[in-house]
């Protein structure tokens, strides 16, 4: 069987995104695996399939799968990619809802150039529960994330240090993506360990969220909105805080298409 697909990134963490609005594709976790692989496969750190809602009035339903081959929790990046897929398939607007596996999410088109380059903006979930590990934050933006503060995240022992603290006892079964935060000169950078796919990526966009919350709540800082880079690019999350509850999150950064493709499944 031949699958069209396309390939994007936001701020470099990548994914392969395929249009199942006709209920068609099935994969399996082996195919979704073989996919992702950077040698044997595509290469992404993630595959996406956009999907018909079954939810009344929504645009259309995001299933996510980790390179690992195995569905994951939410994506904030992939939220964002799979607007400027929507988008490119011919979905006439700029503000569209979705549902994902941790509920209803809005994302709004803020600009781009062509099909190419998109600025995107997405509605994260809410944030009610922040708890403390020492100097270490633990929150759930969608996806589980354990915010570890450093002076300088540019020399953290990403690979080393973050898959150890993603199987951490304190985190079982499930475990926990690691993100290494610094924060100076009132812009926070980020480095994140991702759960499922065992590596650290260019950048992770519930990571992200999940740092600018963290170092707003360790510091109690007078403003709410969060300059965020990461190795891949630079982000902006905004927030409303009322005491250790954050609503009203959204992350906000950039989205590029790479190519589009068809590749035989087996």
């Amino acid at each position: 069987m031949q699958i069209a697909f396309s390939k994007m990134h936001g701020a470099g963490n990548d994914f392969i995104l395929i249009d199942n609005r006709t209920s068609e594709i099935s994969l399996t976790n082996e195919q979704v695996f073989h996919l992702c692989h950077r040698k044997y496969g595509i290469g992404a750190d993630g595959l996406i399939l956009l999907m018909n809602s079954t939810v009344n009035g929504l645009d259309f339903s995001m299933k996510y799968y980790n390179s690992d081959g195995f569905e994951g929790t939410m994506c904030g990046n992939g939220g964002r990619c799979i607007t400027a897929f929507a988008a490119s398939l011919g979905y006439s607007k700029s503000h569209f809802t979705f549902d994902a596996i941790d509920g209803i999410h809005y994302s709004e088109i803020l600009s781009h150039e062509e099909t190419i380059s998109y600025d995107i903006k997405l509605k994260m979930i809410d944030v009610s529960s922040i708890e403390l590990f020492e100097d270490d934050v633990f929150l759930n933006t969608g996806s589980p994330h354990l915010v570890v503060f450093v002076d300088n995240a540019k020399n953290a022992a990403v690979e080393g240090m973050g898959k150890m603290l993603r199987f951490d006892q304190r985190f079982a079964p499930a475990g926990t993506n690691v993100n290494f935060a610094s924060f100076s000169k009132g812009r926070l950078f980020v480095r994140t360990y991702e759960r499922g796919v065992e590596a650290e990526t260019l950048s992770c966009g519930t990571g992200i969220t999940a740092s600018a919350i963290a170092i707003s709540n360790k510091l109690n800082l007078p403003f709410n909105t969060i300059n965020v880079d990461a190795l891949g690019g630079s982000f902006e999350v905004t927030f409303e805080q009322n005491g250790d509850k954050y609503q009203n999150i959204w992350l906000r950064g950039p989205v590029k298409h790479s190519f589009n493709g068809t590749i035989e499944i087996h």
